[in-house]
């Protein structure tokens, strides 16, 4: 990968999320590690996309971030129903660094 972009990366999220209480690797995860959820994520996207000239028009939202608020009351009611939680998937830094590289974030980059 590349040290340079992966550096950019941990700027924009500092400078956006603040101070961050250990190292900001690639493996971090943006919702469960940093706390980025609903319309903070989507904002930190779309800084991102700007900054880094990312097309995210493809990216999957609810696939990686629950809406903002959705912690107790919907994780209980999916507890009862049985039905499953919606998101499907982990957003990590170093997605994120393979994205700048691909000039996109959608399923393909992730997933590679």
């Amino acid at each position: 990968m590349n040290d340079d972009i992966l550096n950019d990366v941990r700027t924009l999220i500092i400078t956006r999320m603040g101070k961050y209480k250990g190292e900001i690797v690639r493996g971090t995860m943006l919702e469960k590690d940093l706390g980025m959820t609903g319309d903070d994520a989507y904002e930190f996207l779309l800084e991102f996309s700007e900054k880094f000239n990312v097309k995210v028009s493809e990216f999957e939202f609810m696939k990686y971030f629950f809406p903002e608020g959705d912690s107790l009351f919907p994780s209980i009611v999916r507890f009862f129903t049985g039905k499953r939680n919606p998101k499907q998937g982990e957003l990590t830094v170093g997605d994120l660094e393979k994205a700048v590289i691909a000039g996109r974030l959608d399923e393909e980059v992730i997933k590679k």
